[in-house]
Parts: C-alpha cells; sequence; structure tokens
C-alpha cells in the first residue's frame, strides 16, 4: 500500500484531532504564540522606528511572522510529548510563506524603489506562494512537477524541460533581486562617504550593481542546472546585437561611465550643449538630465556630451560674471553715477566682493552715455536673473532718489503751415 504524503498525513491526522478533547490546547497554544508574537512586533516597531536604515525597515515588516514562527516552533517542540500538535506543524508553513512573501515584496521595494507595479507584483507573488503551499498540502506537487518535466525541448546540446525553465525563472529573480538590494545596501553606505567624489561614488554604486547581478545570474542558472557553454548562441546573437542595433545604447552607456570617471561633468555644474543648457541634475547609464532656471529639463544622451563640445560654467571654478547696462543723460556727474552703481553692487548679498564690482563705459550712444556694471558671484545654481532683477530695481530707486536721468528715444512732430 502506498504511504501517504506527509502533509496529507497532516491533514488526517489534524482531522482526526478535532474529536480529540486535547484539540483545545492545541488552539491555545497556538493563539498565544500569535498574540505574544504580534506584541513582540508592537514592541519592536515603537523601539526602533525612529531608527532609519534598510534593515531596520526589513525588521518591520518580518519581526511578526519570524517571531511566531519561533514560538510555534518552540510550543511543538515542548508539548509533542504531551499532546498531539498538528495544528501548530500546519501553522509553520503557512506562517512560513507569509514571511517569505513579506520578505521578497520589501525586498523588491528597496531594489526597485518608487516602482508602480510593485502592487500588482505583490499580490502576484502571495498568489504564486499559496498555490504552491496548496500543491504541497494537497499532495498535487509531484504530478505538476511530472507534468511540466515531460514539456521539453533543446538548445543546442542541452536538453531543458519546462519544470527546468519555471524553476530557474524564479531561482534567477530571487537571487538577482536579492543582488539589487544588496547593492542598495551599498549604494546607500557609498553615498554617506562625504570624502568620496560624487562622480566616483556613483560610479562604485553601478560597477557594484553590475557586478552582483552578473554574479546572481550565473550562479543562479549553475544552481539550476543549466549548462552555461549551451548559451554560447545568445551570447553570440548578444554580441552582434550590441554591434548593430544597440550600439547606440552601448556607446550612451560606455560614455556614461567615462564622464563619471574623468569627472568632467559633475552633478550641479552648469553646462550648455547646443541650444540646451541648464544644471545637472542627475547622470544616468544612458542620459544626463538638465534643468533650465525656467524649469524645463533636457535629456541629453550621453554619447553627445563625449563626442560635442560642451560649454561648463562651473567647471574649475563656480564664480561667474554677471553685468547689466544702463544709459545715463549727458549732462549727469558720471563720477556720481558710477559711485552709485558701484554701491549698489557692494550691497548685494550675493555679489562677491573678490573680483570687485567695476562700471566701464561702453560708448556715446545717440541720446545717452552707456555704462556697463560687472560683478561677479559664486552661486549660479542659486539663479542669475534674479540677482540681475535685484540690482536694476536698486539702480531705478538710486538714480530717481539721485536724480540722475535715463534718456529714452522721443520724437518731436512740427506741424507747418497749419492745417486750414
Amino acid at each position: 500500500m502506498k504511504q501517504k504524503d506527509p502533509a496529507l498525513q497532516l491533514l488526517s491526522n489534524l482531522r482526526a484531532d478535532l474529536a480529540d478533547p486535547d484539540f483545545i490546547w492545541q488552539i491555545a497554544a497556538l493563539f498565544s504564540c500569535l498574540v505574544l508574537a504580534w506584541l513582540f512586533a508592537r514592541w519592536w516597531r515603537a523601539r526602533h522606528d525612529s531608527h532609519a536604515g534598510r534593515l531596520n525597515a526589513a525588521s518591520h515588516r518580518l519581526v511578526f511572522p519570524l517571531v511566531a514562527l519561533l514560538l510555534i516552533g518552540a510550543a511543538e517542540i515542548a508539548l509533542k510529548s504531551l499532546i498531539h500538535v498538528n495544528l501548530l506543524r500546519l501553522a509553520l508553513p503557512l506562517l512560513g510563506s507569509f514571511a517569505l512573501v513579506r520578505g521578497v515584496v520589501f525586498v523588491l521595494r528597496q531594489a526597485f524603489p518608487g516602482a508602480t507595479w510593485l502592487s500588482a507584483g505583490e499580490r502576484i507573488i502571495a498568489t504564486c506562494v499559496w498555490a504552491w503551499l496548496a500543491l504541497y498540502i494537497t499532495d498535487l506537487t509531484p504530478y505538476v512537477i511530472e507534468a511540466l518535466e515531460r514539456v521539453e525541448f533543446a538548445i543546442g546540446k542541452q536538453r531543458i524541460d519546462l519544470w527546468m525553465i519555471l524553476h530557474g525563472i524564479v531561482t534567477v529573480f530571487l537571487t538577482v533581486v536579492f543582488a539589487l538590494w544588496v547593492a542598495g545596501v551599498i549604494e546607500n553606505r557609498l553615498m554617506r562617504v562625504e570624502s568620496l567624489d560624487s562622480s566616483l561614488r556613483i560610479v562604485g554604486v553601478r560597477v557594484a550593481k553590475a557586478l552582483l547581478t552578473l554574479i546572481a545570474l550565473f550562479s543562479s542558472l549553475s544552481l539550476v542546472g543549466i549548462d552555461m557553454t549551451a548559451l554560447s548562441v545568445f551570447t553570440g546573437a548578444l554580441g552582434v546585437g550590441l554591434g548593430f542595433g544597440l550600439q547606440k545604447i552601448a556607446s550612451n552607456y560606455v560614455s556614461g561611465f567615462i564622464i563619471l570617471l574623468d569627472r568632467s561633468i559633475r552633478i550641479g555644474n552648469i553646462v550648455q550643449v547646443g541650444n540646451d543648457a541648464g544644471q545637472v541634475t542627475q547622470i544616468t547609464t544612458r542620459f544626463t538630465v538638465l534643468k533650465h532656471p525656467a524649469g524645463t529639463e533636457f535629456i541629453v544622451p550621453n554619447e553627445t556630451l563625449i563626442g560635442n563640445t560642451v560649454q561648463n560654467q562651473t567647471f574649475s571654478d563656480s564664480r561667474q560674471r554677471l553685468a547689466t547696462s544702463v544709459g545715463v543723460a549727458y549732462g549727469s556727474d558720471l563720477d556720481l553715477v558710477k559711485r552709485l552703481l558701484l554701491d549698489i553692487a557692494a550691497a548685494h548679498p550675493r555679489v562677491l566682493a573678490d573680483p570687485a564690482p567695476s562700471v566701464l563705459l561702453m560708448r556715446f550712444g545717440e541720446s545717452s552715455i552707456d555704462l556697463d556694471l560687472g560683478f561677479w558671484i559664486a552661486d549660479p545654481e542659486e539663479g542669475k536673473a534674479n540677482v540681475i532683477s535685484d540690482i536694476n530695481f536698486a539702480i531705478w530707486r538710486a538714480f530717481r532718489e539721485h536724480g540722475v536721468s535715463i534718456p529714452f528715444p522721443q520724437r518731436e512732430v512740427r506741424i507747418l503751415n497749419g492745417a486750414a
């Protein structure tokens, strides 16, 4: 006679326990363990709520199922010599599945922060885990695996069945996601190292993610039993694709690393590429984002930054010279005007004292003497037009106070031989 599967045997024993008066003690033990785990989880969250960090966030989600697992496991060991513990044994895989779902979703949220598909992904993961648990409890797992193993095909000399593919997808997915989470932890630590240049920190994060992802991918495929030499066809196809269809993407990827390594463009620099100008707010693998003072964002491919002339206004020195022009009437006291302009520039909090502001007489115009007030600022990323606007308002007020007139074009119309 065929022996029952352990899962079915557990359900059969649990059904028999329902008529046992001691079953109430199993319920009481399970309920007590769950209440204690819930109380411990509340205490843990209250104690560690003010602490930031990925591991601390993970503990908030996993503390209840893990503590419940420990307590129920301890209760099973302590009570199995006194009463039946089939209910506790059934609760263990259920709580284990609960902890697995929470753990996988947490790692996904850390590996892909801000991803909108995670809400649906959480439901899909939970459905898969609970469905597999149901197959295990009902003893249908061997039949499902056997049916999947019958569907096979060849890739080169390697024979692959459907079960191996599904097993490989799950293994690769979990391994790569875990690697991305570890890369996220490394990123969090590297970004806190203030002594290291920001570009080098970004390079370190990118290299860590790439290496960990490759190691996780090849390790998981080897664990599944797929011969890596059988993937040589796909590797060759990928090389051809990079040489033709993906050439631009590969070029942008390499250019991004060059930009970060030679530090010719850094986050915060004010650059101009052709007609696009703005502050560098982000350097990704494929493109660099420039934000214009008006709020418009330009997405510039990294290859463009490498292959074209880039005007970096804050490459080695963030100081910039700004200027505003003003015309005064020919009868004005130029010494007074010059003193007023210099005092106005020096009084502005963002104008530097060294180099000092300067006033240049540019030309003698048709109706005015044109002057140029030049001054330097150290923080162009905070805006340049606002400084010039403040200076112009101050010039207007000072000229009105001291009687300095600003001429403007006028037309005199004379009517000869008055109209009849």
